[in-house]
C-alpha cells in the first residue's frame, strides 16, 4: 500500500460495503413478476439483480435502443463508415463501485475499460491544471494539490476564509443538506474569497460537470460531490473508458445476460400510463402486468409518464407531488466532428475546459475507441467530441459552431482542419438539483405500494452521483424488491458516508 493510501485509511478514507438486509436465500421463495420502466443504467442494474436471483423481470425501454444518456445511435460518414456514436463521453471513475460491479457481469476483469491518462484543466487565461496524477487518497490528494497547483500561490491561501471552506471537508449526509441546501454553489465559492483564476480553474469546470449552472446548483449538492469525487474517495480522480462504443461494450452484452437469466427486453415502444396493480401501457397499446414496478427514467419522462397517470397520482400524491416538482437542468450539447487532419500529437485524450461561454470538455475519440481509431488511422482524419454540460437554449448547429470557434481559440491547429462530418444532439434530460429541492426530490421508496424509483436525480441513501448514482438506486430498488418476498439481497458499496472533518462540524 502506498503512503497516500496509507494515510487516507488512517483518516478513515477507505470504501464501505453495505449490506441492506444480510442474510436470506439466493434466489425468490416464491415466482415474482417485476417490470422495469426504463433501460438505462438504473433500470438494467436493478434488471441484473433481479434477474439473478430467479425473478422474471421485463424491461421497457422507449427509445430503439438500451441505454438512457450512456447510449450510442448508428451513424453513416459520407464515405459510407458506419460509425456507432455515444450519446457523450462518459467517464467510469474508479470509485463508481455499484456500477462496476453491474458491468462485471458481462466482463469480470473489466478489460474493456481503458485507463485514460490525465485530465488537464484548460483555459484561454491561464495554464493548464493536471488532476489526473493527483495522490488517489484524502488528505494526501488535497496537500499536493495546495502545494502543486498553479493556481493557488501561498498568499492566495492566506486569503481564503477557512470558516467559509470547512464545508467541503465535512460533508455529513443530514447537516449538509439542513445547512446548506437553501444556498446556491455561487454563493458557497462567492464566500470562500478564492482568486478569480482558483475559482474557474478548480471549482467551476467541477460545478458544470454535473449539468447545471452554479447560480442554479444547490450548495449542498456541490458539497457532497467535492467528497464523492474528491475527498471521501480512496481511489482518486483517474478515470477509465470503454475502448469500444456504449452500445457495443455495455448495453448488447447487458441485454444478453439478463435475457440469458429469462428476462424480457423490449425497446422501442415507450410507456405512457401506470395503473395501480401494477399494470403498463405503453405507446403500441401492448399492457403489462407485475406485482412489483421499477420506474426508471429520466426526469422530464417520469414527470410525463406520472402526468398521463391519473389513477397512480390518486393513489400515490406525495409521488405526483415530488415528480411534478423533479425538474431537469438547462440544455446540454454534445458534437462530434470527423475532420480531415489531427490534433496535434501532445493533446490529453479528455480535457476539462473553464471559462468559455459554451465548451466544457474535449474527447479525442480517435485516441479511444477502435471505431473512430480505425476511420482515423485509414483517412489521417481525427474523431474530436465537443460537450458544453449546461448551454444556452439555441439551436445545435449554433451550440456546434460556437464550441468549434471556442476549441480553436485552445487548441490552433484545429482551426484549419477541413470538416468531413459534424453529428450533433441537444437535449435538456438530466436532472436539475435547485437550491432548496433537496427535502422533496423523490427518492427509491414511493408512497405506491410496490412501485419504486431509480435513476441519477433520484435520493440515493449513499453518497454518489452520475452514473453511480443511476447504479446505486437501481440495486437499491431491487433490494428492496427481494426484501419483501424474503430473498438474500445485492450488497452496495460507498465511499465513506461522512467527510474528513465531518466531527469537527458539529452542531
Amino acid at each position: 500500500m502506498d503512503g497516500a493510501r496509507l494515510l487516507g485509511r488512517l483518516f478513515g478514507v477507505r470504501a464501505e460495503e453495505v449490506d441492506p438486509d444480510g442474510a436470506g436465500p439466493a434466489r425468490v421463495p416464491v415466482p415474482v413478476e417485476v417490470v422495469v420502466v426504463g433501460g438505462g443504467i438504473a433500470g438494467m442494474s436493478a434488471a441484473v439483480v433481479l434477474a439473478e436471483r430467479g425473478v422474471r423481470v421485463t424491461v421497457l425501454e422507449g427509445a430503439p435502443r438500451l441505454g438512457g444518456r450512456l447510449a450510442a445511435r448508428p451513424e453513416t460518414l459520407p464515405d459510407g463508415t458506419p460509425q456507432l456514436v455515444d450519446h457523450g463521453f462518459h467517464a467510469f471513475f474508479r470509485h463508481y463501485y455499484n456500477w462496476r460491479s453491474i458491468l462485471r457481469r458481462i466482463d469480470p476483469a473489466l478489460r474493456f475499460l481503458r485507463p485514460v491518462d490525465g485530465y488537464p484543466v484548460l483555459s484561454a487565461d491561464w495554464p493548464p491544471e493536471e488532476f489526473g496524477r493527483l495522490p488517489a487518497a484524502p488528505p494526501a490528494n488535497l496537500l499536493a494539490l495546495l502545494v502543486r497547483s498553479p493556481s493557488l500561490r501561498p498568499r492566495d491561501l492566506r486569503a481564503i476564509d477557512r470558516r467559509a471552506a470547512l464545508p467541503l471537508l465535512a460533508y455529513d449526509p443530514d447537516r449538509t443538506y439542513r445547512d446548506h441546501d437553501g444556498a446556491t454553489a455561487r454563493q458557497l465559492l462567492d464566500g470562500l474569497r478564492l482568486t478569480d483564476r482558483a475559482r474557474a480553474m478548480l471549482f467551476e469546470v467541477f460545478a458544470h460537470s454535473f449539468f447545471n449552472h452554479e447560480a442554479d446548483l444547490s450548495a449542498a449538492e456541490l458539497i457532497a460531490a467535492f467528497h464523492f469525487y474528491f475527498l471521501g474517495n480512496p481511489e482518486g480522480l483517474a478515470f477509465d473508458a470503454p475502448d469500444l462504443d456504449h452500445d457495443t461494450a455495455v448495453w448488447r452484452p447487458l441485454a444478453t445476460h439478463v435475457e440469458n437469466l429469462g428476462a424480457v427486453v423490449r425497446t422501442g415502444d415507450p410507456a405512457v400510463e401506470i395503473r395501480p396493480g401494477w399494470q403498463v401501457r405503453c405507446a403500441s397499446g401492448r399492457t403489462h402486468r407485475s406485482a412489483f414496478l421499477v420506474v426508471a427514467v429520466d426526469p422530464p419522462a417520469l414527470r410525463d409518464l406520472v402526468a398521463a397517470s391519473p389513477l397512480l397520482a390518486a393513489t400515490a400524491p406525495v409521488l405526483a407531488g415530488q415528480v411534478a416538482g423533479h425538474g431537469s437542468g438547462p440544455p446540454y450539447a454534445v458534437a462530434r466532428f470527423w475532420f480531415g487532419g489531427d490534433v496535434a500529437p501532445g493533446r490529453a485524450v479528455f480535457s476539462g475546459v473553464s471559462r468559455q461561454p459554451t465548451l466544457d470538455s474535449i474527447t479525442l475519440y480517435h485516441r479511444l475507441e477502435r471505431g473512430a481509431r480505425r476511420w482515423a488511422d485509414r483517412t489521417g482524419g481525427s474523431v474530436v467530441e465537443l460537450h458544453a454540460y449546461a448551454c444556452p437554449d439555441l439551436p445545435a448547429a449554433v451550440l456546434a459552431d460556437r464550441m468549434r470557434r471556442e476549441l480553436a481559440a485552445l487548441w490552433p491547429e484545429t482551426a484549419g482542419l477541413p470538416v468531413v462530418d459534424l453529428r450533433t444532439r441537444v437535449g435538456a434530460r438530466a436532472p436539475a438539483f435547485r437550491p432548496g429541492a433537496a427535502a422533496t426530490r423523490p427518492g427509491v421508496h414511493t408512497d405506491a405500494d410496490r412501485l419504486y424509483l431509480a435513476g441519477d436525480g433520484i435520493r440515493a441513501d449513499l453518497p454518489s452521483a452520475l452514473m453511480e448514482r443511476a447504479a446505486t438506486t437501481g440495486i437499491t430498488a431491487a433490494n428492496q424488491i427481494l426484501r419483501r418476498v424474503g430473498a438474500g439481497t445485492e450488497p452496495l458499496r460507498s465511499v465513506p458516508r461522512r467527510g474528513l472533518l465531518a466531527g469537527r462540524n458539529r452542531d
